[in-house]
């Protein structure tokens, strides 16, 4: 079976296409949703892609966060579906309420864009991290302005006794300082309690041939589909 995965086009977004060619290369279906749509088509999982929803104004993902296609993805995460929301996208889930926590302005006040390397963390048996190894790590960009994690001290502690930090900022000998951002406990994405709904700053869909510098993203997201579908 193959996995239908939802991309949403927000106005402003920018990784959209990139979202549904790694879907493809992952060996998904790829459908198209629009920011105005009411209707999620039927699909196993949502992906809100980066960019620049809205132009970014209030605070990064606010406006998304409150468009009409957003209730329909509410509602699918309530009834257990699977979301997942990439850089721009993960803070239309913060914003949406969907995960704790805010992501807020890079330490230092300049926008990054490199390669990460990464960390695998997850203990909640998530979709998204299955057929992944804790304490795996993988080589994954960031290109963001505003990725600094920030929770308070009880959910942060909550994050780390559940298992839901899904990915740590690590250092690298190749791709350099571990944190590129200043987040909080060098989280670069967190996951649900139920592990059906994950965001991370990082770029998994522009890591998908060694061409690109990695193709941990490739890794990463066709196991992702086949546990959605398995």
């Amino acid at each position: 079976m193959t996995a239908r995965i939802g991309i949403v086009t927000f106005p402003g977004s920018l990784d959209d296409a990139d979202a549904a060619r790694a879907v493809r290369i992952a060996g998904g279906k790829a459908i198209a949703l629009w920011h105005d749509d009411d209707d999620l088509r039927g699909v196993d999982a949502v992906v809100l892609p980066g960019g620049f929803s809205y132009g970014d104004y209030l605070r990064c993902g606010a406006l998304a966060a409150r468009s009409p296609i957003m209730e329909a993805v509410l509602d699918h995460a309530a009834r257990g579906g699977a979301v997942m929301g990439i850089c721009n996208g993960f803070q239309v889930l913060l914003e949406a309420g969907l995960l704790p926590g805010v992501l807020v302005e890079n330490a230092g006040l300049k926008y990054v864009c490199r390669n990460t390397c990464i960390e695998v963390v997850d203990g909640t048996g998530s979709p998204f991290t299955a057929g992944l190894v804790p304490g795996q790590k993988m080589v994954i960009p960031v290109a963001h302005n505003e990725g600094n994690y920030f929770a308070g001290d009880d959910d942060l502690q909550r994050l780390e006794d559940n298992g839901q930090i899904a990915f740590r900022y690590v250092d690298s000998d190749i791709h350099g300082p571990a944190n590129p951002n200043g987040a909080a406990r060098d989280i670069a994405g967190i996951i649900s309690a139920n592990g059906r709904v994950m965001g991370m700053m990082p770029h998994p869909e522009r890591a998908i041939s060694p061409e690109l510098g990695s193709a941990d993203g490739a890794t990463m997201l066709t196991a992702s589909l086949e546990a959605l579908v398995s």
